[in-house]
């Protein structure tokens, strides 16, 4: 799995768009699955799935429609087509003849991704596919996800997080400003970033930085949230509950979801160099 990752505004969905054949480059090259998208168009759009960040279908449709009809503009044979098995994929079945318009914004979500689907696409986009949604469907599009790249399938993930690509991605790129500025395996871009933060969210108000916590570099994110940055590579967050306990603060910890290419550009000991390839990229 490849990760793309970078900031609003660094060109992670216009590079999807290109690929996608929605925006037209003015330079350079960019082949899917051996096909150049200038080229070869046809065969390049048909070896790729896109699902996009927003929910965008006809409202009218039922969900069994409209996978039958991206299936028809596909060309898959209907002996060939998989509406029954990607509905029950995504858990949708029970909702096959319901408007789209009436399902929840998850069940939306799922549906945008076997609609990507219809055609078995080898190489398969999702561009911040856990906006917004709960941690249910979370787990469950990322089981799938797992299962699909098992069988084969090519999966290039957009998001902000350290938690999702780090756990989802065997190689990331940061880009900025449409600039290639890191592309590494998850590991050894991982090994550059020092330090993590935790959040704390506490009971009660606080107008100063409790004394267990003098050892910490922590700030007050709010007069009920406590912000601890820890190392990465020691035993910091057993020590944050310990000063937690002795101080006796009631709260709740909550894990790091930090934007990746802020933690990568702020903590990295090493600024990375911008890498402007002559040659296009391949996926």
């Amino acid at each position: 799995m490849f990760g793309l990752l970078g900031p609003n505004g660094a060109g992670k969905s216009t590079f999807i768009n290109i690929l996608a054949g929605l925006v037209n480059k003015t330079s350079g090259s960019a082949s899917i699955w051996g096909f150049d998208i200038d080229a070869h168009p046809r065969n390049a759009r048909a070896s790729i799935g896109v699902v996009p960040q927003e929910l965008v279908f006809d409202a009218f449709f039922t969900p069994w429609e409209m996978l039958e009809v991206q299936a028809g503009m596909y060309g898959v044979p209907k002996a060939e087509r998989r509406t029954e098995e990607l509905l029950r994929v995504v858990q949708l079945w029970d909702k096959r003849d319901a408007y789209s318009r009436t399902l929840s914004g998850g069940m939306k979500r799922r549906l945008l991704v076997a609609k990507a689907l219809v055609h078995t696409p080898p190489v398969l986009i999702l561009d911040e596919p856990t906006a917004g949604v709960d941690i249910e469907l979370r787990q469950l599009l990322w089981t799938y996800v797992r299962e699909l790249h098992a069988r084969g399938t090519t999966i290039v993930l957009t998001t902000h997080y350290l938690e999702e690509a780090q756990e989802l991605c065997d190689t990331i790129a940061i880009i900025n400003h449409g600039d290639v500025v890191c592309c590494e395996p998850t590991t050894q871009l991982l090994a550059r970033i020092d330090e993590k933060e935790i959040l704390v969210d506490l009971e009660s108000d606080l107008d100063q930085i409790p004394a267990d916590f003098a050892r910490f570099r922590a700030r007050l994110d709010g007069p009920r949230r406590l912000a601890v940055q820890v190392s990465r590579k020691g035993n910091d967050v057993g020590a944050v509950l310990s000063a937690l306990s002795a101080s006796g603060l009631g709260c709740a910890i909550f894990p790091p979801m930090i934007p990746i290419w802020k933690i990568f550009f702020c903590n990295s000991p090493v600024r990375p160099t911008m890498m402007r390839p002559d040659h296009g990229y391949e996926f």
